[in-house]
Formats: structure tokens, C-alpha cells, sequence
């Protein structure tokens, strides 16, 4: 029996479709319903279900099986969590499940970037039978199955309750909104958080939960439960709304509040949104009926400075009057240790985000060194160190320099696009690791695919600071220079798939910073790069830090 084992987001979905967070489906979508879902929002026999929920697999796994073959479905640690009897097995075509599902190909779409970069090329559906769910050994007295869920509503004797689905630390908006859907609809609350995948960036779950924990404690009594779902975000907009929409209601809840852009990732390549504002909150009015569940609508809250008291935005009637502070605007004060209004939020919330949020001079960050072999980055890299070192005392670095990388974590790869690929996934999984720990991480390669330095970007952001700094001497200056005469070999034809001589080198559109060496001198380039540093808050001066002593005479 061939065993494949599970992605994070694999996971998430193989643990609903156990419990029956995905009720109707039983398993991985065949062919047909895929096709469905895409056109009509709908499985084969007429379902009403709006996300390809679908098991990715390999070309080469993919062709070790056959249709009605069983395989064995693992974890990363090798624990068997299921069955699954293969009913259909297709390459999708990525570009038409992108359009239909997030009504866009743009890759700053977090959703359309996972499908295009991280999602494998065959697709595999079929019936799932249980062996065990997947462990999670944190927070279990907040993880709950449907079937357990409703038994708690009943033993509470809960008839009418309202889910509110959440990414994001609550705040006194958040805890006002709830409050007003419950006592308009005299239900109770079930505050049902994402505990699996979310958009790339947001504030780790475990900060998150502990957020909610404390938000709880301002609601009264026997009004409001806490539960963790383990979905994996597709960040669909409208369509996930539909969805979040049925699975509450397989979760039992009565009613559900969808909000302003609910599963929105923001904005696009052009800076609009991706999808209307209010999208979300008409289709699922759309199917409410159908679902048997009723969509509370809101609006965004805004804080009326005059009334002293959270309102919808369309009872605004001065913008003077009204106080607003947006998630970037809260990471600044956050990162700054400014004052955060009570207004805003409450004082046990902000303690806990505290501590994910040290200034920006304490935290770590991947300086991403990218260029043509010969462009001067490891010596730019090392003089940097060096300077670095001035400013960062209580701070670790690291050079991941790309030979000594091949030499002791790639040995075994090549230089095919797929072997270069996971090398800089690997330097970049390191560099992120670095950056999570506050340290400073200095990779120093040529990687030369831009989805591969996107993909490490997307790795190390949540963590800390990402700076790509391309470094961007001409070919014909870095085939002068060959330190280790590896252009000689190349055109020689002793060395394949060399970047600049048979294989292409993808300049980045939108770097950090770009150094030229052929007009710039280590020590201005040095000074380039801690200059964005400075500007951006990475790095403070000794005079920011320790102030001026007077001299006593």
C-alpha cells in the first residue's frame, strides 16, 4: 500500500471531512464534483458546496497508483490517519480553477500564489475511511467536533446561536459588534476562530487564542463559547464566505456574521480589492434559505469620539468625529511601544500582543542577497556583517552563503530548475527560523526564479523583516571577474544549466535595494543597505539608544 504523507493545509481538510465539518462530503472531491464545484458551486448531485476540497499529489506519486487503489494517508510524523479508495486522478488546468474560485489569476492574491507555487499537479479524489484524527496536543479543551459542539448547545439549552469567524485578534469593535447580533437576535455566541491555515502574515494562532481567552472574559456569563476550527483559509472572498456559512451550520449554529470583505486578502497588484466589499454578505443571502442558516450582515465599526461608543459606518455623520485605527496602523504603535487608547481595545488584549511585537529594532529580519555569480553578494554580504555587528549587540547573524549551502544541505542537488527550487526552500526555512528567533539572517545566492524568491519571501514575512537586495553588476563584468572560473567551464561546456550563460536569471522588478558594483564600492553598497535598515526600523544608532550623560564638572 503505497502512503502519502499530508501537507498542513492537507491536514486541516482531512480533519472536517472526519468530524463532518464538511458534511456532504465524505471524502476528496472526484473529477466530476470538482468540475461542478468550479461551474455551479454545486457537487454532482446537486449540493451546494463552493470550494474544490481536492487531495494534491505528485506526477511521480500520481503514477505509482492506479484508479481504486488504497493508500495510506500520514502525517509528517508517520501516524496513519486515514484510508482513501482513488476515484479519479486528473491534472487540473490551475488558470480556470484560479478564475472561478478567486475570480482572478493575480499571485498577490495569497489563495491564486498557494495554487500556482505550492499546490502539486495532480489531483486526486475518492472516499476517505478514518483511523485516527490528527493530534494536536494544545488548547484541547477548546477543540471540538461538530457532533461535540451540539451537544454542548444542548446541554446549555442553546436553541438560537450565531458563529463569528475570525483571523484576527478581537478588539473592543469586535466584541461590540457580536454583543449587538446577539442581543438583536436573542442567540448566543459561538466565537469560532481559524486554528489552521490563514492569509500569510496574520498574527500566529497561539498569540490569537490567547487574545480570545481574554476577550472572553468580557462577555457575561453563560453568553458566549470559545471553540477552534481547523480549517485551512482559502482567502475566496464570497465563495468562502458560502463556505464558512455551511460549515457553521454543520457546527450547529442557527445564525453566522459576515462582515465587511469577509475572507478578503486585501488588496490587488493595482491596489484594489480584490472583491467588493459587501460580495460576501449577498451570496451567502443569496443561499440562506437553502442552508438553513441566517446570515447576520455588518458593517465595519468605527469609534464615535462624540457618543464615546463603537457605531456601523452608515451612521457616521462627521469623519471628525470618528476614530479609526487599521491592523497596520496597530502594528506601528505595537512595534513602537506607543500608547494604544483604551478605546481600542482592552488592556489584557494589548498585553498579549505585546509580546509578539517587540520594537522593530529587537526583531529579526532575512536580508536576501539575489545576483549573477561574480556580482560581488558574498563580498557585500561579509563586509555587511561586519558592519552590522556595530549596531546589533543583543542580536545573532548568520550568513547562509549559497556554496557553503551546496556543500552542506544540497550536496545531493543539481542544477535543474526543481533542484534549485528546493535549495533556496531550504535556505529560506533556515533564514525563517533565524528571523522567528530575532536574529539576522544574511543569504547570500543567486537564485535566479522569481516564484522561488517569492516563495521565500512568503516563508519568512510572518516572522520578521524580508529585504531583497539585488545585487545587479552585468553579465559582462561578473564573466570578467570569474573568481572561480566557473564562466569558463561553463562556456566550455563542462558546466550545464549555468545561469547566465544556458540558463536564464530572472532580475527582480521590485527589489529592497539594487547595487550595481561596476559603480558602487562595498563600503557604499554596505552603507546602501543599513541605510534602508535605518528607515525602516531594523536598526537604531548607539545615540538612539543610550542617551547623552551629562559631564559634571
Amino acid at each position: 500500500m503505497k502512503n502519502w504523507i499530508l501537507s498542513p493545509k492537507q491536514i486541516c481538510d482531512l480533519e472536517l471531512l472526519q468530524n463532518g465539518g464538511f458534511f456532504p462530503l465524505t471524502g476528496f472531491l472526484s473529477q466530476p464534483d470538482y468540475d461542478s464545484v468550479l461551474d455551479k458551486m454545486r457537487l454532482v448531485n446537486g449540493s451546494l458546496w463552493p470550494i474544490p476540497v481536492v487531495l494534491d499529489v505528485s506526477e511521480s506519486f500520481a503514477d505509482s497508483i492506479a484508479l481504486h487503489d488504497i493508500i495510506l494517508l500520514q502525517d509528517e510524523e508517520g501516524n496513519a490517519l486515514a484510508h482513501m479508495r482513488i476515484h479519479s486522478a486528473w491534472k487540473p488546468d490551475k488558470t480556470r480553477e484560479a478564475q472561478f474560485i478567486f475570480g482572478t489569476t493575480d499571485t498577490i492574491h495569497p489563495g491564486v500564489y498557494t495554487l500556482f507555487h505550492k499546490t502539486n499537479s495532480i489531483y486526486l479524489g475518492g472516499e476517505i475511511e478514518k483511523i485516527q484524527t490528527p493530534k494536536h496536543y494544545d488548547f484541547k479543551n477548546l477543540r471540538h467536533s461538530p457532533k461535540e459542539i451540539k451537544k454542548i448547545f444542548h446541554e446549555k439549552k442553546w436553541d438560537r446561536v450565531i458563529a463569528f469567524q475570525t483571523r484576527n485578534p478581537m478588539h473592543r469593535a469586535h466584541q461590540t459588534l457580536t454583543l449587538i447580533a446577539a442581543k438583536e437576535h436573542q442567540a448566543k455566541l459561538l466565537i469560532h476562530p481559524v486554528s489552521g491555515i490563514t492569509k500569510p502574515g496574520d498574527i500566529d494562532y497561539f498569540i490569537r487564542i490567547r487574545c480570545y481567552l481574554k476577550i472572553l472574559e468580557t462577555y457575561p456569563e453563560n453568553h458566549a463559547l470559545l471553540s477552534l476550527l481547523p480549517l485551512a483559509m482559502r482567502m475566496a472572498g464570497p465563495r468562502e464566505a458560502l463556505w464558512h456559512a455551511l460549515i457553521r451550520k454543520n457546527y450547529g449554529c442557527t445564525h453566522f456574521i459576515v462582515g465587511r470583505d469577509h475572507a478578503g486578502p486585501g488588496n490587488d497588484k493595482n491596489n484594489q480589492p480584490f472583491y467588493h466589499p459587501y460580495a460576501a454578505q449577498e451570496l451567502v443571502k443569496t443561499h440562506e434559505e437553502e442552508i438553513k442558516i441566517k446570515m447576520v450582515p455588518f458593517q465595519e465599526m468605527v469609534f464615535d469620539k462624540i457618543k464615546r461608543r463603537y457605531i456601523p459606518a452608515d451612521q457616521i455623520q462627521s469623519e471628525s468625529d470618528i476614530a479609526r485605527i487599521s491592523g497596520t496602523q496597530l502594528r506601528e504603535l505595537l512595534q513602537t511601544g506607543a500608547e494604544i487608547p483604551g478605546w481600542f481595545s482592552f488592556p489584557s488584549v494589548i498585553q498579549e500582543l505585546r509580546k509578539v511585537y517587540p520594537p522593530k529594532h529587537k526583531q529579526g529580519f532575512t536580508l536576501f542577497f539575489t545576483g549573477l555569480s561574480g556580482s560581488g553578494k558574498s563580498t557585500i554580504a561579509n563586509a555587511l556583517i561586519q558592519k552590522l555587528h556595530e549596531y546589533c549587540i543583543d542580536r545573532s547573524i548568520s550568513l547562509l552563503d549559497g556554496d557553503v549551502v551546496r556543500r552542506m544541505l544540497s550536496s545531493g542537488l543539481g542544477f535543474s530548475k526543481e533542484d534549485r527550487a528546493l535549495n533556496i526552500r531550504r535556505i529560506a526555512y533556515v533564514a525563517s527560523e533565524i528571523t522567528k528567533h530575532n536574529g539576522i539572517a544574511i543569504c547570500a545566492q543567486i537564485a535566479p526564479h522569481a516564484n522561488t524568491r517569492e516563495e521565500a519571501r512568503s516563508l519568512i514575512i510572518p516572522y520578521g523583516g524580508f529585504f531583497e537586495i539585488y545585487i545587479s553588476t552585468p553579465l559582462l563584468l561578473c564573466e570578467k571577474r570569474d573568481p572561480k572560473g566557473l564562466y569558463q567551464k561553463a562556456h566550455a561546456g563542462l558546466i550545464k544549466n549555468f545561469t547566465g550563460v544556458d540558463d536564464t536569471y530572472e532580475a527582480p522588478k521590485n527589489p529592497d535595494v539594487m547595487i550595481d558594483t561596476s559603480n558602487s564600492s562595498v563600503e557604499d553598497s554596505v552603507n546602501k543597505i543599513t541605510d534602508v535598515l535605518f528607515k525602516s526600523g531594523y536598526l537604531q544608532s548607539a545615540s538612539q539608544k543610550i542617551p547623552l550623560m551629562e559631564t559634571h564638572r
